[in-house]
């Protein structure tokens, strides 16, 4: 039997781990030796867009105005709320986010990205947030859960912190949508997420659905609490003036729609809004001294209905479903519109669909929604894509019709948050059903 012989390459990545090993227990050791935490203290931690998730920033709002010390670890992307930016107890510490991943490699990548995440979250949680005093709590959102969970846990133990798990979702149930339920690596997730995510000093969770199920099947260990969510004071109804001011800074349609929507004179009209001439008997004039000053803006008459929908366009939300609805009213709306009769029916406005998010999915919809524009025709309904700061995003819910939330749940637990800040507003929403998502929801 021969023997192969080891050339230098074998030798470098048979030593390489064992080093990476004992540096890190080095590493580890030395941190052992505990400060006392910084009361008052607490660490949100979010493995994703720091900016794309806003119960996270509630939760640092909150903190910081209570008096506590806030520091908000996550990645930098989309803007943050300028309220959240301005409060001197909030802090940002922004972790290197990884390479993305081709889809058709996620398997074969994935243990690079993992890697990825543990490095940097060892080193946010060590050298720059908590180097010399640790924070009292860290706050974690799940998911994502690995390995988020593992990396908390053993920080907090090193360093005398105490975990708070805010439960979202299950970060398993997601894995599945991409890989099926049975896939070894949906079961190793699962067996992650329950190990290290049973065990905390209090559990948040958005549903009392979701606290039954986890406590029942995992026996959860610590504080159990629902929170439900809750729009801030920012998300209410829009005012004329308000959504003038909004629809006039906004981008223009791509593509453009503008023969669809009634005439524009910028800055006069929008095609939501108007400023007439001034009229003594207009109810929204601005009044100073008895004198009548420049009219305010109101809604048009004419303007087309306006929807609203927001999505990260991944596949817990059947947008194939929103193609057939549009399909739908297009159909229904010429029936009735262009029937001629002795008794005419309601005419049906034209419809403007709007799509607020990004997403590795948002292309191929679109692309597929205006080939049917195209192809049908279509007189009486457009649909087009928009990304807003995060000042923005509130007016235009307040500004429309209807809000529409396609969200499915992977785990049927969760409820969208998005459907929560439409309330706010006081839009009426049309929402994906699922296990027990109305009586999560109607409470507001």
């Amino acid at each position: 039997m021969g023997v192969k012989q080891l050339d230098s390459s074998d030798v470098f990545w048979t030593i390489l781990p064992i080093l990476a090993f004992m540096i890190f227990v080095r590493r580890m050791t030395t941190l052992r030796v505990r400060s006392p935490p910084n009361t008052r203290a607490v660490a949100i931690l979010v493995l994703g867009d720091i900016g794309r998730s806003p119960r996270t920033m509630y939760h640092a709002e909150s903190f910081a105005k209570a008096g506590w010390n806030t520091f908000i670890v996550g990645y930098k992307g989309t803007k943050v709320p300028p309220s959240l930016l301005t409060t001197p107890k909030i802090r940002f510490y922004y972790l290197t986010p990884p390479l993305r991943l081709p889809r058709k490699l996620f398997v074969l990548l994935a243990p690079y990205k993992v890697l990825h995440q543990m490095v940097t979250l060892v080193h946010g949680l060590t050298k720059g947030l908590y180097q010399h005093r640790p924070p009292q709590y860290i706050l974690v959102q799940n998911p994502p859960s690995i390995p988020t969970l593992a990396i908390v846990q053993f920080l907090a133990w090193l360093r005398g912190c105490r975990v708070i798990i805010d439960w979202h979702n299950t970060g398993y149930s997601i894995l599945a949508l991409k890989l099926g339920p049975r896939h070894p690596l949906v079961k190793l997730a699962e067996l992650f997420e329950r190990t290290f995510g049973r065990n905390a000093y209090a559990h948040l969770f958005v549903t009392d659905a979701m606290r039954i199920y986890l406590d029942k099947k995992w026996d959860l260990r610590g504080h159990k609490v629902v929170f439900h969510d809750r729009p801030p004071a920012r998300f209410h109804a829009t005012s004329a003036t308000e959504a003038h001011e909004l629809f006039l800074r906004l981008p223009p349609f791509y593509p453009p729609i503008n023969d669809f929507l009634p005439k524009i004179d910028r800055p006069v009209s929008t095609f939501r809004t108007q400023v007439d001439s001034v009229s003594p008997d207009r109810s929204d004039l601005s009044i100073v001294s008895g004198i009548f000053t420049a009219p305010l803006p109101a809604f048009r008459a004419d303007r087309p209905a306006l929807v609203v929908s927001s999505t990260s366009w991944t596949p817990d939300e059947d947008f194939g479903m929103l193609l057939e609805a549009l399909q739908g009213y297009e159909k229904r709306a010429r029936e009735r519109n262009n029937v001629s009769g002795q008794v005419p029916l309601k005419r049906l406005p034209k419809l403007v669909m709007l799509v607020t998010g990004k997403g590795p999915l948002q292309k191929p919809y679109m692309d597929k929604l205006l080939k049917l524009e195209q192809s049908e025709r279509w007189e009486w309904v457009r649909c087009r894509t928009m990304w807003l700061e995060a000042a923005d995003y509130p007016l235009l819910l307040g500004a429309a019709d209807v809000g529409i939330s396609l969200h499915s749940s992977s785990s049927a637990l969760d409820l969208p948050m998005k459907v929560v800040d439409m309330f706010g507003c006081g839009l009426p929403v049309c929402a994906l059903d699922f296990a027990w998502q109305v009586g999560s929801v109607v409470f507001l």
